[in-house]
């Protein structure tokens, strides 16, 4: 892992760090088209907090968020280090299509455009085969000074077949981050965060289901805190889009520090894409939705201080 120094600009480890151990939450919201990213930028500086911008592979290969080299340049153009990092979420070695991906060729190429931090998505493999792809990762990332996602356990939701029912799903653990793999998975693969599976679900990226309001999920909070404890690094809540509030709250002050947000968002921007055709009351919508996540889910409006440290923000 790397670690976290002073001086100058805090960077993506260091936010995140001082997230963690502040018990708050760095936001990460999906880009899965391109206009959403100006009004998220202006609500997180209007709440004078502190998130990423994120993108996915399945939002440029499945949704509107072109390549890796467009959001980066859309970012760069609206980038203000008081509010903002951009990382790159989801990287599968496997996708949801169950296809071999070059992952290696898409980190390097984020790397290369300045991503402030990567994921790699191992979770489909097997445990080692998942440690050793994310250390292979881990090394690029820190060789470049920026921090490393993983995830251990399998946040559903993306997959192209049938679910159970939720309840079905959170009654026999399915997929849940196992403790004891967790410690070694850490320890063996050297990544910065964790995406653990503790209860929440993906929202379905295909068909006539994307369009369909997420199933009310909840978190088993005593599993987030027995991950904290074996693992020692900050934790990732994957699928944070409908997740019951008390839950997400909990789930925060056990040591989840970065939830990613994306079903809601992108249901926000087409619904009003649908009804009026224009791009201004989509973005209009997608920057009120982001305030309230800030403001009244979160409840982080001027965290911005807190991450980067006193005097930062306005």
């Amino acid at each position: 892992m790397i670690s976290a120094e002073g001086g100058g600009v805090k960077n993506t480890t260091e936010c995140m760090l001082a997230a963690w151990r502040a018990g708050i939450v760095i936001p990460a919201f999906n880009v899965p088209h391109l206009p959403m990213m100006a009004p998220i930028a202006r609500a997180v500086a209007a709440e004078d907090s502190f998130a990423l911008i994120e993108v996915a592979r399945l939002e440029i290969t499945k949704f509107r968020a072109e390549s890796l080299e467009r959001i980066f340049r859309e970012y760069d153009a609206l980038r203000d280090e008081r509010y903002l990092r951009l990382h790159l979420d989801h990287v599968p070695v496997i996708d949801e299509d169950g296809l071999t991906v070059d992952y290696l060729a898409m980190i390097n190429e984020a790397l290369e455009l300045g991503y402030e931090s990567v994921m790699l998505d191992g979770s489909r493999l097997p445990l080692d085969g998942n440690i050793a792809a994310t250390r292979e990762v881990a090394e690029l990332a820190h060789a470049a000074g920026v921090p490393c996602e993983a995830e251990l356990g399998a946040v559903l939701g993306h997959e192209s077949g049938p679910l159970p029912s939720y309840e079905e799903l959170f009654s026999s653990r399915r997929g849940f981050t196992r403790v004891d793999e967790a410690e070694r998975f850490v320890r063996e693969s050297g990544c910065d965060w964790l995406s653990v599976a503790v209860g929440s679900i993906h929202g379905a990226v295909s068909g006539a289901l994307k369009d369909q309001k997420k199933v009310e999920a909840r978190l088993d909070v005593e599993h987030v805190k027995l991950l904290r404890r074996v693992t020692g690094i900050p934790l990732v809540l994957h699928g944070g889009s409908g997740v019951r509030h008390e839950s997400v709250l909990a789930a925060i002050a056990a040591g989840i520090a970065k939830v990613n947000v994306g079903t809601e968002l992108r249901q926000v921007y087409e619904s009003a894409m649908k009804a009026s055709a224009d791009i201004s009351s989509a973005q209009a919508a997608v920057e009120e939705r982001t305030r309230q996540y800030l403001r009244d889910y979160f409840r982080i409006s001027g965290s911005s201080a807190t991450v980067l440290g006193a005097g930062a923000g306005r």
